[in-house]
């Protein structure tokens, strides 16, 4: 019986270990089941479609390398679109540092050359201005557009300009029109011509004048007499002062006559002119003379500093209380500005937007073209006030202001 029982007890011994055993074996597949379902994934998102996914993904970068591409070009385009333009100027006689209408000229350049995307290079004429058609070309082979100061370029303008087509041009003081056509017409499409109604501003220095002696006695000094530019300063003077005062004295002189045209460049000359007239009575001159200007007003110091009465010289075409020599600036009563600063900057504004026209183009009162100037305040409010007056009766035409000094006395 005890064997039986013994044999029994090992047998289910046998049976536990048994079941122990199979619970690792349902560990073991339980296992394998994991990496079956990986496989099972990795065939879902199959092999193919990653390889369609990365092939995408390059074509993706490829569009991206042509639209930097395109960008480079666009790049490229705005480059050739920001290139500065190039702007030429040729001054007159005398170049730069006049204190007058060259130096107004170049004062607009530099302006322009401040505001807008251009580079400029400037030339001066020789003493004869023999070389003016061959400084125009030198320009117009490296520039969009030419700008030449003064009438006396007319001709060279009309030539070079002509050869030149895809070249601008703009002369100051001539209106650049063909008056052997019928009607006048532009030399060309590319041409130019600014031009000022220098009596209207004279006009008004010419009151300021008589509105100022004490003598009753005014005096004009032009540069050069005779072809038909000066005259029209002189005229507007005279009939400013004769406005105010019909029986104002008036001496005019002219320090050489046309075709000699040094007189705009004759300082020294100019001095002993106004050293003449202000010894004759006059105790206010004013000048259109260019350079010589500068012995005006070195003889308004001598002449007050010798005699204890002070007398006035008055400017032309720039401020020039802001341009002559410090020792003299307190003898510059005002100025008749002339702006071809002005006149240089809009005709370069012009060219770059595209709104550049042949022919002329005047500046006058009714657009700040010509004006006088209130620099070193030497002369009273009712003064000024009196010559605001007169300026409106001029722009609306109530006041005509004569261009021959032949209609006023001279």
């Amino acid at each position: 019986m005890r064997k039986l029982l013994l044999l029994l007890s090992i047998f289910l011994s046998f049976t536990l270990i048994a079941a122990s055993c199979g619970d690792d074996d349902s560990a073991d597949v339980s296992t394998d089941t994991g990496a079956d379902d990986s496989d099972d994934m990795a065939e879902e998102n199959g092999d193919g479609d990653m390889a369609e996914e990365d092939d995408g993904m390059a074509e993706e970068d490829d569009g991206m390398a042509e639209e930097d591409d395109d960008m480079a070009e666009e790049d490229d385009g705005m480059a050739e679109e920001d290139a500065p333009v190039h702007v030429g100027l040729v001054f007159d006689i005398g170049g730069e540092g006049d204190q007058s209408f060259n130096d107004s000229a170049a004062a607009g350049l530099a302006r322009a050359e401040e505001t807008f995307n251009i580079t400029t290079s400037k030339v001066s004429p020789n003493d004869d201005g023999s070389n003016r058609a061959e400084l125009l070309q030198l320009q117009a082979d490296s520039s969009e557009i030419v700008l030449a100061v003064g009438f006396l370029f007319e001709g060279d303008a009309a030539a070079v300009g002509g050869a030149n087509g895809d070249t601008n041009f703009a002369v100051i003081d001539s209106s650049m029109l063909d008056f052997g056509q019928d009607p006048p017409a532009p030399y060309s499409d590319n041409i130019a011509g600014l031009v000022f109604s220098e009596e209207q501003g004279s006009f008004l220095v010419g009151a300021a004048a008589a509105l100022s002696t004490e003598t009753g006695t005014v005096g004009f000094i032009g540069g050069v007499c005779c072809f038909g530019l000066i005259e029209k300063f002189e005229a507007g003077f005279r009939a400013g002062a004769l406005h105010v005062n019909p029986d104002i004295e008036i001496i005019s002189n002219y320090i050489t006559e046309f075709p000699d045209f040094d007189g705009f460049n004759a300082p020294d000359r100019g001095r002993e002119t106004a050293l003449a007239i202000f010894e004759a009575g006059a105790d206010v001159i004013y000048h259109a003379a260019g350079g010589t200007g500068a012995g005006l007003f070195a003889a308004a110091k001598e002449h007050s500093e010798s005699t204890g009465s002070k007398v006035w010289g008055i400017g032309v075409d720039s401020d020039q209380y802001h341009t002559v020599d410090e020792d003299v600036r307190e003898y510059v009563l005002s100025s008749m500005l002339k702006r071809v600063d002005v006149a240089i900057f809009e005709i370069i504004k012009a060219h770059l937007e595209g709104t550049f026209a042949p022919g002329e183009t005047r500046y006058d009162l009714s657009v700040d073209g010509v004006g006088y100037s209130t620099a070193g305040d030497f002369m009273s409010a009712d003064i000024i006030a009196q010559l605001e007056d007169l300026k409106a009766q001029i722009i609306d035409g109530t006041i005509v202001v004569p261009t021959d000094p032949t209609e006023v006395g001279a």
